[in-house]
């Protein structure tokens, strides 16, 4: 059965929201090993522009792949 525009979106949507929550925390571990010294709000909004990105390339993947079944 083919998904829908709206359940491409809600399934890319979901994806995005737990990967950005992994990847906020992530970064809180990880950059100061690197000796990153980040605040909060500069990874919220870091992992914010990845979303961003994240979330057109997942719809856009989907749809190619809908369009291709």
């Amino acid at each position: 059965m083919m998904q829908s525009r709206r359940q491409s979106l809600i399934e890319a949507i979901t994806n995005v929201a737990v990967g950005y929550a992994l990847a906020v925390l992530t970064q809180i571990v990880v950059f100061p090993w690197f000796g990153l010294k980040v605040s909060l709000n500069d990874n919220l909004a870091i992992g914010a522009i990845f979303v961003i990105i994240s979330l057109l390339r997942s719809y856009a993947l989907r749809r190619l792949f809908e369009r291709w079944r």
